[in-house]
């Protein structure tokens, strides 16, 4: 939930680089089944198993609670270090990009939704949480084919201060923890909605540049077609003119063997 989606898988058998940068070499030769993949697979097995455990015996018993709770905290860390196993070894395949941010999403949806569903926590909150990840995942699809969105200190952020807000309201707290779990919402909100309109600003332009590169790319390839037309004429023109002279040649031999004939 951070941005660039970072699971990824490994297993080419050449030597990671710690902290180098994802290289054509690492996207081809990276395996599916490594540690990365793994722990996004095992974030999307979560997500059924936190709701089970969050609505047993109807969604507030304070035990049932913590271990939907636990479920809840692992499913975030294992974010964070698939991310970091990625970054580090340089591991990358279609599946993670893909697994990846929606292992992310559905971990916090449930969240938000299950919170929402028991009445926990008000449904326009989670509208506007679930309203931007979705607007933001749409943007990025958008964009795709001409940059990369990259991952904020804003966006990461939003993403601590989102889980660890709903974290403690899936614990059962009463008295300050209470009123202290509301305000860490509200400042996941804020950043939810302002670091949204950065993503917007940041697709509009990618999205801009792509487009003005595609038409200089295009240009200079019709320019390079132009000038090829052109030698290619230029080298014809020569041949015409020789096989032209060879024919005016032969007909002034014809003409003149034809006037020694009549002599």
């Amino acid at each position: 939930m951070t941005g660039v989606p970072a699971s990824a898988a490994g297993g080419s058998g050449a030597k990671p680089v710690r902290g180098g940068k994802l290289g054509t070499a690492a996207v081809n030769q990276a395996s599916l089944w490594n540690i990365a993949n793994i722990l996004t697979m095992v974030r999307l097995l979560l997500v059924p198993g936190f709701v089970l455990l969050l609505f047993h015996d109807g969604g507030y018993d304070p035990v049932w609670r913590a271990f939907a709770w636990a479920a809840f905290a692992v499913a975030m860390i294992t974010d964070l270090f698939d991310g970091h196993l990625a970054r580090a070894y340089n591991l990358v395949t279609d599946f993670g990009k893909i697994a990846d941010p929606i292992a992310d999403k559905a971990i916090m949806g449930a969240a938000l939704v299950s919170l929402s569903i028991l009445g926990d926590l008000p449904w326009w909150i989670t509208g506007v949480i679930l309203a931007r990840e979705l607007g933001i995942t749409l943007m990025r699809f958008w964009v795709i084919r001409h940059a990369v969105i990259p991952a904020s200190r804003g966006g990461k952020l939003k993403t601590l201060a989102q889980g660890t807000a709903a974290g403690m309201y899936v614990l059962v707290l009463t008295g300050p923890l209470a009123t202290l779990r509301f305000w860490v919402m509200m400042v996941a909100v804020v950043l939810t909605v302002v670091t949204g309109l950065d993503y917007v600003r940041q697709a509009v332009v990618l999205r801009r540049q792509g487009l003005a590169a595609e038409r200089a790319a295009a240009a200079e390839r019709a320019e390079e077609a132009l000038r090829t037309t052109a030698g290619t004429a230029a080298d014809a023109a020569p041949a015409a003119g020789a096989v032209a002279g060879a024919k005016d040649v032969h007909a002034a031999a014809e003409a003149r063997d034809a006037a020694e004939a009549e002599r």
